[in-house]
């Protein structure tokens, strides 16, 4: 199992999915620490300033022939070369993070399918087939990319709202921790989610089986809050105090709420790591089809705001795509001109916004 007080991580044998993993050195990053603790995440960070995380697995397995309403995690068991190509796509277009095929991946979710006995078997699979992914590129290049264990929500309300308790929802996520820990994750990633107490569930049961780095984000989309109400500083507040390495915003209302959230975090605490993995604009149906409004242009205006507000780690969720990945990848990096576009002031927990035209905001708003 890895730990996050060691700066080695380890690659493996391709052609042998079985077999151990390679050690690799890596240097310690002494002014990036998170609870004293220096990361491999930590590492890649002080090695390359801002990190870019991959975008929408969902749309990507849909176009190679998921089924709508078929689980996506039996892919990385039935499918492995389709999911192995879709983490593939997106370290090309320069990510430096991939997150597994397991967002569904607790044995709540896997119940609704009569998978939660596979639990352990399908996140380890998941993590396997990332880890694949990197392997390949590492092998090929040299570059270094990271693989995250995704863990979404549970679908469960916790008591009193609810027949979920804290204990039962520390189990789920154990569970699917050792299985993301023994296919081969760096990093465990909680996201997409609403509630505090459920995020620190789930870390007090990946913690009892993992000492992997722990991230975590949350989903805002009612005027600047979660579902169940969380402002971005109640999260950054308790988040910190929990202890995990990162927190954060994915998916989302848009990307104006994400971004506002993201600002509330850093002005509520200067020294975490955030992330910010926002939807590529909001969703429009197209006849029968459902679209993005978020081009690449958008989103890679968006990452230049994101980086600019303090953000270290950027990427994508629903609606995103690789070339939208590569154009952040290139703006970041300084290759192309940020994109001119409209875009809705970040402006935290203002349900009304007003519109600029720029790719860069010409001056934060008060936290």
């Amino acid at each position: 199992m890895a730990s996050s007080n060691t700066s080695a991580s380890t690659h493996r044998d391709l052609h042998r999915p079985d077999a151990p993993f390679i050690d690799i050195a890596w240097g310690t990053a002494p002014g990036l620490r998170q609870n004293g603790v220096v990361t491999v995440l930590h590492d890649l960070l002080a090695e390359r300033g801002t990190l870019l995380i991959d975008g929408a697995m969902g749309t990507e397995l849909f176009a190679r022939g998921l089924g709508s309403g078929d689980p996506p995690e039996m892919w990385n068991v039935d499918h492995p070369d389709r999911v192995i190509a879709v983490h593939a796509d997106y370290i090309e277009a320069g990510s430096d993070i991939v997150l597994t095929n397991s967002f569904g991946g607790t044995g709540f979710r896997l119940k609704l399918h009569k998978l939660d006995d596979r639990c352990i078997e399908l996140n380890r699979s998941a993590a396997r087939v990332a880890r694949a992914a990197t392997d390949a590129h590492f092998e090929a290049t040299g570059h270094r990319v990271l693989v995250a264990g995704s863990m979404g929500p549970s679908g469960e309300l916790l008591v009193p709202m609810g027949t979920m308790t804290p204990a039962t929802c520390a189990d789920a996520f154990r569970e699917q921790a050792i299985g993301l820990a023994e296919g081969g994750a760096e990093i465990l990633w909680i996201e997409t989610m609403s509630h505090l107490d459920e995020i620190a569930a789930a870390v007090e049961g990946a913690r009892s089986v993992s000492d992997l780095p722990i991230c975590t984000t949350l989903s805002f989309d009612t005027a600047g809050r979660t579902m169940m109400g969380v402002t971005g500083a109640d999260a950054v507040n308790r988040l910190a105090e929990v202890g995990v390495t990162a927190v954060g915003a994915n998916c989302g209302n848009n990307l104006a709420d994400t971004e506002a959230a993201l600002v509330e975090m850093r002005a509520a605490n200067p020294d975490i790591l955030l992330i910010s993995k926002a939807n590529a604009g909001m969703p429009e149906w197209h006849g029968t089809e459902l679209h993005y409004s978020g081009s690449p242009d958008v989103m890679a205006a968006h990452a230049i705001r994101q980086r600019d507000a303090g953000v270290q780690i950027i990427g994508a969720c629903c609606g995103s795509a690789p070339r939208h990945l590569h154009m952040m990848r290139q703006v970041l990096d300084g290759v192309i001109p940020v994109p001119e576009v409209e875009f809705e002031v970040a402006t935290v927990r203002q349900v009304s916004k007003g519109r600029v035209r720029t790719g860069r905001r010409a001056a934060r708003p008060p936290a």
